[in-house]
């Protein structure tokens, strides 16, 4: 059961390594656009390229999905990026279900684990196997591997490398299952924080604050759904930057720019920009966004 890209690779490795996988489950499809195009799921995309039997309930809970999958008679329901299952589907399987969670678990339980977990300047992270219960995240865990978040890892590369390692956690954990010597830990309650959702309000850049808590940020939240300031009342999404030696000179937002470069002054030192996008225009380095400055105007971030 899942949705996103992130879930792929966990489905490939299970098919490469032959286990028989009588459906997925993902979410209906969408209409996105201007066109209102039906849009599939990552999950269905990859059911119809394979051959899969496909599952899109609107409503867990409804009896007729219940049903169906008591029907398929499972052995074992993995969970990757979906949403909250009921005790009434996730105690179907005799082996039971489990989830792949992007954190260090009792780490990061929520929505955004791996957006949160570069926010607040972590150092690593992994991935976490752990048998469903009522509340979410909380269940035994079976199986734990862990990264380094390198330096220059965004939301965007740590979520592909997760996905990857997620993906051989899993094809562990279902091998450990299948030998019936699965041994569990119990998540120690002490350590837990939260990875809630990400709103609109927490993607704003406070240029009042410390460069490396806000190159976290930006990094946290690259390429989706990108740091933001504004900049003559229009928005300006920030994608990348870098820490500086460079004291600052003058007060928190103001621009600056030095041998062809883009900074920011913030409480400490000068923060370098280096890839942005002003409102209703493309992606750009900051090189192609200085030369479309007024180099007769004062700007200020806010």
């Amino acid at each position: 059961m899942g949705t996103p890209a992130f879930a792929v690779p966990s489905i490939d490795i299970l098919l490469q390594n032959n286990y028989n996988i009588s459906a997925l489950v993902t979410v209906p499809d969408k209409r996105k656009g201007r066109g209102l195009k039906i849009q599939y799921s990552e999950v269905k995309k990859f059911a119809l390229a394979n051959n899969l039997n496909v599952i899109q309930p609107d409503n867990l809970k409804d009896e007729l999905f219940i049903s169906e999958i008591k029907r398929l008679n499972p052995d074992l329901i993995i969970v990757v990026a979906f949403k909250i299952l009921p005790e009434s589907v996730f105690t179907i399987p005799k082996s039971g279900t489990f989830n792949l969670h992007a954190s260090l678990l009792p780490k990061y339980r929520g929505a955004a684990p791996i957006n949160r977990a570069i926010m607040n300047g972590e150092k690593k992270t992994g991935v976490t196997t752990f048998f469903l219960e009522k509340s979410v995240d909380t269940g035994n865990i079976i199986l734990q591997k862990e990264i380094e978040i390198d330096n220059s890892d965004n939301a965007g590369t740590l979520h592909g490398k997760l996905s990857l390692l997620g993906a051989e956690t899993v094809l562990e954990t279902v091998k450990i299952i299948e030998s019936g010597n699965v041994i569990t830990v119990t998540q120690d309650e002490s350590l837990a924080t939260g990875a809630p959702k990400i709103f609109k309000e927490d993607c704003r850049i406070n240029w009042h604050r410390h460069p490396e808590i806000i190159r976290n940020l930006i990094r946290g939240l690259s390429p989706y759904p990108a740091a933001f300031t504004f900049l003559e009342n229009n928005i300006l999404k920030i994608f990348s930057s870098e820490l500086t030696n460079y004291p600052s000179d003058s007060e928190p937002g103001m621009l600056s720019v030095r041998d062809k470069k883009l900074f920011v002054n913030t409480s400490g030192n000068l923060l370098e920009l280096t890839e942005v996008q002003p409102e209703g225009k493309r992606r750009m380095t900051s090189h192609e966004f200085i030369n479309g400055l007024d180099k007769n105007k004062v700007y200020k971030l806010g």
